[in-house]
């Protein structure tokens, strides 16, 4: 039996990962060549030549590569697969100079695959408009994951067995992988159709309120990515009302699993309705927008505006997005705190938010409810249920792991930033920011600031919690264990 690490494989993975990331770097050419920004498109090129050039040395590598795949090597990819294509995807910003410093470009670019959106960047305007396409393009390519592309575009022949449910469950968000088809390759395509027709939808509608069609892309793509990078210094707040509406509800609709747009197109209306976590996700949207339009109600002027605000921030918050109307920073506490208590919950699973979803959140409570009751009545069986079925205990059991690997990053990442000297409100939303892939906290790094004033030491644990976030933890965590790469 083979136990030692399928190394070639690995690389016969990502090899190809590198060309498509390459691809996806012609566009910006064509933008740049488009404006004139010569310096962007000669450091694009020069990045997509590392990148091919590496793509060519692990193809070579992994030529004799044995079949077979297991779920260590599929959570080895996963976090693999990301850290590499951010350390090279961030090569454009550095090697141009429009982010002259290394960790910062790798920074932005991490918080772009990951679909945080929070930035180092201080003046988004002076960007060229090819690197910031490329910068909102990364929202859009993390938020259904690079390894789901793959999936969905590739032939996948001998010697991938175990492939698709090892990757889809690594990079898949949420407590358990649900399959839409019996083919999991089928699932990610139909995945990918949903997604891309939500984002041009978003284009269409976005272009109608009037917003210029180069913003319209970039923020569709910060949209459907629930990332959040926009292409103004004030984010969203200099669009027109309808924009901002019209993103609202595209930021709530990316927050939702995407099985149930499936259903809806197949007509099965009973089980949208039914979906729990779908219930709960609206409820506790609907009751968040009432509490803090009740709690802003002094700050604008009328009863619209109000409405406006709090429905926009809730959205962004609860979806994960991280765009901004306003500086809710500056907002009551009690708001504040129903915005705080949004960032840790995030959108649900099978969607492209973040945070710890919904889902958990209901079944921790369920299985909290159980345990209660087992020690009421300890002779009792009792199975904890979702959507009418009954969850395996296993299931339940990685739930719990996962919240407690949460919360050790957490205090540990608040630690370190701790270290730099700024507010504990600074620190600790920073941290929930990024492993939650939020974008904006509060204080320093609110809506109108930024994460630039952070030390090297900070970013990098920040990078680290950006990627954890995304990827669910445990992928990123395999990879610093001694056991994962003993033979």
């Amino acid at each position: 039996m083979r136990n030692a690490m399928n190394y070639k494989m690995i690389c016969r993975i990502i090899a190809p990962l590198l060309i498509i990331e390459a691809g996806f770097l012609l566009p910006a050419i064509g933008i740049g060549i488009h404006y004139g920004e010569t310096n962007a498109v000669e450091a694009i090129f020069y990045s997509q030549s590392l990148m091919i050039l590496l793509a060519c040395i692990l193809y070579l590598f992994s030529k004799q590569a044995l079949p077979g795949f297991r779920a260590k090597e599929g959570l080895v990819t996963t976090g693999m697969t990301w850290i590499i294509m951010s350390m090279l995807g961030c090569l454009p910003f550095y090697i141009s100079r429009e982010i002259p410093h290394y960790i910062d470009a790798l920074f932005e670019v991490v918080s772009g695959f990951t679909t945080t959106g929070s930035s180092i960047l201080t003046r988004v305007e002076s960007m060229s408009r090819c690197l910031l396409y490329w910068r909102s393009f990364t929202h859009w390519l993390g938020g259904m994951g690079v390894l789901v592309f793959l999936l969905a575009v590739l032939p996948l022949t001998h010697g991938y067995e175990g492939f698709t449910i090892h990757i889809l469950r690594a990079e898949s968000p949420g407590p358990s992988v649900g399959k839409i088809v019996p083919r999991m390759k089928e699932t990610a395509v139909i995945l990918y159709v949903i997604y891309i027709g939500l984002t041009i939808l978003d284009i269409v509608f976005l272009c109608f309120a009037h917003m210029p069609l180069f913003d319209a892309v970039c923020i569709a793509f910060g949209t459907a990515g629930t990332g959040g990078f926009g292409v103004l210094n004030h984010s969203m707040a200099d669009y027109t009302a309808s924009a901002q509406t019209v993103t609202t509800i595209f930021m709530l609709l990316f927050g939702v699993n995407f099985t149930v747009f499936y259903m809806l197109f197949l007509g099965k209306l009973k089980m949208v309705f039914r979906d729990e976590e779908l219930r709960v996700y609206l409820f506790i949207i609907f009751l968040s927008i009432l509490g803090v339009a009740w709690n802003i109600r002094g700050l604008y002027s009328s009863f619209r505006e109000i409405l406006h605000q709090a429905s926009f921030s809730v959205a962004t918050i609860i979806s994960t997005s991280g765009f901004a109307i306003a500086d809710f920073d500056q907002w009551p506490s009690f708001a504040k705190t129903i915005l705080l208590c949004l960032m840790v919950c995030g959108a649900c699973a099978g969607s492209t938010g973040g945070g710890i979803k919904v889902a958990r959140l209901l079944l921790l409570g369920k299985s909290l409810r159980r345990s209660i009751h087992l020690n009421m009545h300890p002779s009792e069986v009792r199975c904890v249920r979702f959507n009418e079925n009954a969850v395996d205990e296993k299931t339940i059991r990685n739930v719990a792991a996962y919240l407690s690997a949460y919360l050790a990053i957490v205090v540990i990442s608040f630690l370190f930033l701790s270290l730099d000297g700024f507010s504990l409100e600074t620190n600790l939303s920073a941290v929930l920011a990024t492993i939650n892939n939020i974008g904006p906290g509060f204080a320093m790094v609110g809506p109108s600031g930024n994460f630039s004033l952070f030390s090297d030491l900070s970013k990098l644990v920040m990078i680290f919690d950006m990627l954890a976030g995304r990827l669910e933890i445990f992928p990123i965590l395999i990879l610093f264990g001694r056991s994962t790469w003993r033979k």
